[in-house]
């Protein structure tokens, strides 16, 4: 165990300086041109500031937001300092906490990888192990791993992490929410001599904090900041539902917006608001942890793609879904708490992006809502809707709400009304 110390704090805030390239990060060339033909030309901050400390051989800790380009500031070191590996024994290792995540990461860094005739590969649960053994019996440089797998791999001797000598410990706030750390621990003891760690998590605090002292070695921590909070970084649209209009009102939405993620509470709730929305005529799927692995890769490289316009997921499927390009985010279901919401909504505002989020709340529900806007510190009309309101056409445009009639009666009043007036739309 070696007592880690802060060398550098960096912080950087707003837009990535238009004049660097990466090659002036140190990338190699071959490098910044394969991350040319992906379309990526200029760093994220958080690119920007941990990609020449990687490449320098340091270990990184980067406190960064989900979507600020975290894949890339390690995917770029990692690719170009890895060395060919020998069978069963992976030169580089990332460990993740989800399979998704595995997935993407894997999605994302093989291009580059390729590119330098590096084998990566990914393991994680819920699939058949004998193609993962395969894999690692033809040889691995860059293994992607979730850490339960990956244990499981090890302790049937079909792998080791011995020879390690790059790690990457990804998302790791949400690997210590998960319980995965004490895996995460014994993974790590497993490897022999010193290997350049970078971490990268949302906080460095409380368990995650332990992780940095216990197994990185003076690292140099880089900070990215916003002059905003995420929320700050999204519109917001709160609309008052009726029961028997809602998925109409959702389809309708669905049908003005590009790519959209819909939240649901339960794995139920998911499969039938995919069903009622397929009624609606609305191609959407459902990610949630009562499908098969397979198919919840399937359903996410299709969503990815854009083949998919809708994906109704609960909370615990979206755990490490990264996917730019959302459109909208829509809280079918409100979240439970201030925390959920946010996390929920920073999906749909990644990478520099502005996104929307869309809460549908029935009567019962305005109180709750309206709490959860005090709690995340915005001030948004709740909106009565239809769906025969052409305003759903363009949700942004929702910015103010017309007075009805019932608010000068009492509150039992004017829901009693509300409801008549709903009701008397499906005689």
């Amino acid at each position: 165990m070696t007592e880690t110390t802060q060398s550098a704090i960096a912080t950087d805030i707003g837009d990535p300086d238009p004049a660097l390239g990466f090659d002036e990060l140190g990338v190699s060339p071959d490098l910044c041109a394969s991350l040319a033909d992906e379309g990526i030309e200029t760093p994220f901050p958080i690119q920007e500031l941990t990609i020449p400390d990687a490449l320098a051989g340091r270990d990184v800790c980067g406190k960064a937001k989900t979507g600020s380009g975290k894949t890339i500031a390690f995917g770029v070191p990692l690719v170009q300092l890895t060395a060919k590996a020998e069978k069963r024994s992976p030169r580089s290792l990332v460990l993740v906490p989800t399979r998704e995540l595995a997935v993407q990461v894997s999605r994302e860094i093989a291009p580059h990888a390729r590119g330098r005739g590096l084998n990566i590969s990914t393991v994680y649960g819920g699939v058949s192990m004998p193609d993962q053994i395969k894999a690692l019996r033809k040889g691995v440089d860059i293994l992607v791993a979730t850490p339960g797998r990956l244990i499981d791999l090890i302790e049937r001797r079909e792998g080791t992490v011995e020879a390690v000598e790059i790690l990457v410990l990804d998302e790791a706030d949400q690997m210590s929410d998960m319980g995965f750390l004490p895996q995460v621990d014994r993974i790590l003891r497993d490897i022999k001599g010193k290997a350049q760690t970078m971490l990268f998590s949302a906080t460095l605090d409380g368990m995650v904090g332990n992780l940095v002292r216990l197994h990185l070695h003076d690292p140099v921590h880089h900070e990215v900041v916003s002059e905003t909070v995420t929320v700050d970084e999204m519109e917001h649209r709160f609309l008052h539902v009726h029961r028997m209009d809602k998925v109409k009102v959702l389809a309708r939405l669905a049908r003005s917006a590009g790519r959209t993620l819909v939240f649901v509470r339960t794995k139920i709730g998911a499969d039938k608001l995919v069903r009622d929305l397929k009624a609606q005529g609305i191609d959407a799927s459902g990610l949630h942890g009562g499908k098969h692995q397979a198919r919840r890769e399937k359903t996410l490289k299709s969503f990815t793609d854009g083949q998919t316009p809708v994906v109704v997921a609960t909370d615990v499927a979206a755990r490490g879904l990264h996917v730019d390009g959302i459109d909208m985010v829509v809280h079918f279901d409100p979240p439970e708490d201030h925390k959920a919401y946010i996390h929920r909504s920073g999906r749909t505002a990644r990478a520099g992006e502005t996104g929307l989020a869309v809460t549908l709340a029935l009567w019962d529900q305005i109180y709750a809502v309206k709490r959860l806007q005090k709690q995340i510190g915005i001030d948004v009309p709740i909106i009565e809707v239809f769906s025969s309101d052409d305003r759903l056409d363009d949700v942004r445009s929702l910015d103010s709400r017309e007075p009805e009639p019932e608010e000068k009666l009492s509150a039992g009043e004017r829901r009693r009304a509300i409801r008549r007036r709903a009701m008397s739309r499906y005689r």
